[in-house]
């Protein structure tokens, strides 16, 4: 694929109280965009605003990672929220972000729901049109990031909201093209170079390899390494290492 681009994104700020140095510093240099945690399953005002200072520092561009309200369960359990809700929570949290970034000299560029909101938004039609009219209030010129090929994709589309689409270095995928559970074995990929390999075959040949070994067609906007999957800083190194080897050009999919 000649001039092969790709963004590589993390989602950051994830840090359970006060801000560490640590990992996400460690995670930084490698990325082309943060998605930071806005409050709702991690992070608070003061992570937020340190984190969003490391991406600029680093040059990295700044994304929104909203959440349902669910600390507790780190926002990864599927919760009852009537779609007109998680629009406005988005509207809340994303909008909450924004105001830290331009205190900091930049702006939110892209919206990438996370954990059990991120797989709703993406299977169901409504929710992503909950949340793409939440952005298109927000400005219009935010995008949204969802899986490859899913649904909610597009459906926010077709409503005139800029989408990316996300494949993931860090987790395993289904036959059908959703990601592994967490409870299955070998779900999140910690193999710094077989994630390399995920990343690259993702791009130039628009395929990932499922877990029955079977090759599952892709289109790939953005590369995505967890920010708590264990030793991402490394992981997150070696797919950007592995792309240029390849040729594959790392830049923001969102702009500066």
């Amino acid at each position: 694929m000649a001039d092969a681009t790709v963004d590589l994104n993390a989602d950051v700020g994830e840090a359970p109280g006060q801000w560490r140095m640590g990992d996400d510093d460690r995670l930084m240099p490698a990325l082309t965009t943060a998605h930071v945690a806005c409050g709702f399953h991690a992070g608070d005002p003061a992570v937020m605003r340190r984190t969003v200072e490391a991406a600029v520092g680093a040059g990295v561009t700044v994304g929104a990672h909203p959440s349902y309200p669910d600390r507790l369960g780190f926002g990864r359990r599927d919760m009852h929220v009537e779609p007109a809700s998680v629009a406005d929570d988005v509207l809340y949290q994303v909008g909450a972000l924004d105001a830290i970034a331009r205190a900091v000299g930049t702006r939110v560029r892209s919206v990438k729901p996370h954990g059990a909101l991120y797989h709703r938004v993406a299977a169901d039609p409504a929710y992503a049109e909950a949340v793409a009219g939440a952005l298109a209030d927000l400005g219009g010129d935010l995008a949204l990031v969802l899986p490859s090929g899913s649904a909610g994709l597009a459906a926010a589309a077709e409503l005139g909201v800029a989408v990316v689409a996300e494949v993931f270095c860090d987790r395993a995928y289904l036959p059908d093209g959703r990601l592994a559970p967490r409870s299955h074995p070998g779900s999140v990929v910690s193999d710094a170079a077989a994630a390399a390999r995920t990343a690259v075959s993702a791009v130039l040949e628009g395929v990932v390899t499922a877990v029955d070994g079977s090759r599952v067609a892709v289109s790939t906007g953005t590369l995505c390494v967890h920010g708590d999957t264990p030793g991402a800083a490394a992981i997150a190194r070696a797919v950007r290492a592995g792309l240029e080897h390849a040729g594959v050009a790392v830049r923001s999919a969102h702009g500066g």
